[in-house]
């Protein structure tokens, strides 16, 4: 790693203008192995050609000397530096998912007075741009082959042909919003990885997350390499372009729920299977006809072999066609049929009602009393016409073979045993049989290939195979109609029965944001565990937890962020990730890619082929399960007005279910990972987190704590937000830096307050660098930059996260308004502030 430092001269005057002299660069790892305390460096001028004098550098001394020499702890610590920096860091899979790096090292004294050096590292990532490109494809994929399916359903009747209408503008209406959203992506430049707070309302980048950002921290002891703990931070997953006049998306949903009950319920596997069975339908339909026909002529020949062959082809098409008459699917989908559209079953799959009879439609049963027996009598009545089939061509294969004396007497015996075989199936078809007299009306009585007079073969077949046909033709149109209500009501529930468009939108954003956020999050944690047996085999076993903490208040606007991603943190259940090994080390080939379809993505991680080959065989091409876990804790004066005067219950509502997400994640853990190591510790740590969510205590940070520690202990995936990312989210990941240097590292207690200010004024500085604040001396928050954060007693936030001093002091008018003592008292203070201010 290089050092670079530009120089220039100190002024006192703040108002002189400044200009660099040059720059000088060093390798650290030369610095703190030099045996000299200073090392004088070349400055370079800003041409690079020519010198500007020298510059002399110092090494920390990382150890006092009276306890061992610098010599030897010095190098020790920079090896564990060194290494760590340059095997880990810039290794192909790191350069590749994290960029824009911001570096800062700070050397903090322990409690028994030796140092740690730590490292910070705030990274952008192109995540933030290309996971949001993939799941707009694989959107605008799925939406198209929905229109495809559906439009390939022929003519439907009126009302189902409704359903077909609105499914197409549905689908249509997003495929054109994500193909403009989608173009509007491809033009930003190939370097963009970065959306800012400042366009989180922009329309064309409402998938891409706000203020994405990995905050990675490194600690290296003299006694212990480089230890790294990392949080994704980002702006709460929420679509600021559709805004939240009406709530977020879990409040939009309960408006619209009765549109996703208003469907029978088919899943996308049962969608997928109707369709095979349509296909295979179409297949198998016209073989059979076929067969069957060429049954006839071969008769004709009166050969018994040329015949057998035929009906061996005939019986196997046959039975095949009986099996996929059998699924369970088909018998569930004409029920709900049956039961929603009464009027629409017996009609043809191209909308033409069968033919029939009034008399025949007389004996048709009700529809409502539509049971499983008609369905079982119409597929069985198949197999009972193709056994008749079967036993005359056996009686006509024997008449062959037999002496001519014995054909008279058995011609005679042929019509009681056939025939009350014929009579059988005609029976158990009953009124189907009736629907075209024309056809089989003749087949009640005794059958002509029955008849005691000779008769040739092709006559004795015709009317069993003109019932056969009937049986298929009916079977046929039932289960299509059946499996067309199956795709149908399919595309219905994943389509209107979602909500308006705008609302299925807007859920897709919002998950857009999140995945983004948890898939980096994922990507640094399975780096930088790839040596470590335990974590891989929890991934294996019960898969990774991501913990996600957000600082929203419940009123305003942010009560509808918080809808939003509460909403899309549970869409996020349905995702998996699978490790797959990478083609090559370039930087696109190890970015992480999206299958599957919206429900059921699958987060493809590549991993260097050398890496891939140490993995655990049953961790290849396994699919590893996420487990979301959502906490919210709101911290600012929004919140302290909605706990005293307005409602948390949402709050409260989603920190008991996540609550009872964690411990289910828990208990499975412990029982299939005994061994893992601080498991121990899960069950002291939920009883405390369970009572902690239960004392509705105001701005309760400790539930955020105790759920962090836990996620930590189960080695999750740890994601903090608030609206923008930055001064909420900056005071959280600041003190939990602090505390983890405390309790794990020995981070002196009376330098804990001074690390904590070190490390938010750098934080402060970042802002500044990467466009997250105002290029202005003024931070956006109301924070002063100068000062010092001694007002820990502030109303607004709690005193473990409260900042520096606010330079303005803007109260809520409405508020104070509400009695005129509040408003004398507001007018006496601002006279306070007003003159204390200008004195």
């Amino acid at each position: 790693m290089q050092c670079s430092d530009f120089l220039c001269p100190s002024v006192d005057n703040s108002s002189v203008q400044r200009r660099f002299l040059g720059l000088a660069s060093c390798s650290i790892r030369d610095l703190l192995r030099s045996k000299q305390p200073h090392s004088c460096l070349s400055l370079r001028a800003m041409d690079g050609a020519s010198d500007a004098g020298e510059v002399r550098a110092s090494r920390l001394q990382m150890e006092d000397e009276r306890f061992e020499g610098p010599e030897h702890k010095c190098p020790a610590l920079c090896d564990s530096l060194h290494g760590c920096v340059h095997d880990r860091e810039n290794s192909p899979a790191m350069r590749a998912v994290l960029c824009a790096q911001v570096c800062k090292l700070y050397r903090f004294q322990t409690e028994d007075q030796r140092w740690l050096l730590v490292r910070e590292q705030l990274s952008e990532t192109p995540l933030s741009f290309s996971l949001p490109k993939r799941l707009l494809s694989i959107l605008i994929h799925e939406h198209s082959s929905r229109v495809q399916d559906v439009k390939e359903l022929s003519d439907l009747p009126l009302h189902w042909d409704g359903l077909r209408r609105d499914v197409l503008g549905h689908c249509n209406h997003l495929i054109s919003c994500y193909q403009e959203t989608l173009a509007e992506l491809h033009q930003l430049s190939a370097l963009a990885c970065f959306k800012s707070s400042s366009s989180r309302s922009d329309r064309h980048l409402q998938f891409a997350p706000t203020n994405l950002h990995s905050q990675r921290m490194e600690v290296t002891s003299p006694d212990s390499p480089g230890v790294w703990y990392e949080i994704i931070t980002f702006g709460a997953p929420a679509d600021h372009h559709q805004s939240f006049k009406h709530g977020g998306l879990k409040r939009l949903l309960s408006k619209h729920a009765p549109h996703s009950h208003s469907s029978a319920s088919f899943s996308r596997a049962e969608c997928s299977r109707a369709r095979a069975l349509l296909s295979s339908m179409a297949q198998l339909q016209p073989l059979v006809f076929g067969l069957a026909e060429e049954l006839l002529s071969v008769s004709l020949e009166q050969k018994a072999t040329s015949l057998q062959r035929v009906l061996d082809s005939l019986t196997q098409q046959t039975e095949l066609f009986i099996e996929e008459l059998q699924d369970e699917l088909v018998k569930r989908a004409l029920l709900a049929a049956h039961s929603r559209f009464p009027a629409s079953v017996h009609n043809h799959s191209n909308g033409s009602v069968c033919d029939a009879t009034a008399a025949a439609q007389e004996q048709q049963p009700s529809p409502h009393d539509y049971g499983e027996e008609e369905w079982d009598r119409t597929w069985t009545n198949v197999g009972k016409i193709l056994s008749c089939i079967i036993a005359m061509v056996k009686r006509l294969q024997e008449r062959e073979n037999r002496p001519q004396a014995l054909m008279a007497s058995e011609q005679q015996e042929a019509p009681g045993e056939t025939g009350s075989e014929q009579q059988e199936a005609h029976g158990e078809t009953g009124s189907e049989q009736q629907e075209a007299p024309g056809e089989t009306g003749s087949q009640g009585a005794v059958s002509p290939c029955f008849s005691t007079c000779a008769s040739s073969w092709q006559e004795q077949l015709l009317p069993l195979v003109v019932t056969l046909r009937d049986c298929v033709r009916e079977a046929v149109d039932q289960a299509r109609a059946a499996m067309t209500f199956v795709v149908l009501q399919a595309a219905v529930g994943l389509t209107v029965g979602q909500g308006p468009a705008h609302v299925v939108q807007r859920r897709h954003a919002v998950f857009s944001q999140a995945l983004s956020a948890v898939v980096c999050g994922f990507v640094l944690k399975l780096h930088g565990s790839l040596e470590d047996r335990d974590f891989l085999q929890q991934l294996h076993s019960v898969g990774v937890l991501a913990q996600f903490e957000s600082l929203l208040s419940t009123s305003g606007d942010e009560l509808g962020m918080l809808e939003d991603m509460e909403v899309g943190v549970a869409d996020l259940s349905e995702v998996t990730f699978s490790i797959t090994e990478a083609k090559t080390e370039e930087a696109g080939d190890l970015l992480p890619t999206l299958s599957g379809t919206w429900g059921s993505l699958v987060v493809n991680v590549p991993v260097p082929p050398e890496d891939f080959v140490s993995l655990p065989q049953e961790l290849k091409g396994s699919l590893i399960r996420l487990h979301p876990v959502h906490f919210n804790i709101g911290i600012n004066q929004q919140q302290s007005l909605a706990e005293r005067f307005g409602d948390s219950s949402l709050q409260e509502r989603v920190n008991q279910e996540n609550y009872e997400r964690l411990k289910t994640y828990c208990t499975a853990l412990r029982h299939r990972l005994p061994a893992l190591p601080g498991i121990q510790a899960l069950p002291d740590l939920l009883l405390s987190l369970d009572r902690t969510v239960d004392s509705r205590k105001r701005k309760n940070v400790e539930v955020l704590w105790l759920a962090a520690l836990v996620c930590r202990t189960v080695n999750g995936v740890r994601l903090t937000s608030c609206k923008s990312a930055k001064d909420r989210t900056a005071m959280s990941v600041t003190l939990e830096q602090c505390v983890i240097l405390r309790e794990r590292h020995a981070l002196g207690r009376q330098h804990f307050t001074s690390a904590l200010d070190c490390m938010r004024r750098s934080r402060l500085s970042w802002g500044h660098m990467l466009g997250c604040y105002s290029p202005s001396g003024v931070a956006v928050s109301g924070f002063d930059t100068e000062e010092r954060p001694s007002d820990l007693h502030s109303l607004w936030i709690p005193q473990c996260l409260a900042p520096k001093a606010p330079r303005r002091h803007l109260y809520p008018v409405a508020f104070l308004l509400v009695t005129s003592h509040l408003l004398v008292l507001w007018l006496i203070l601002s006279l306070v502030i007003l003159l204390a201010k200008y004195q």
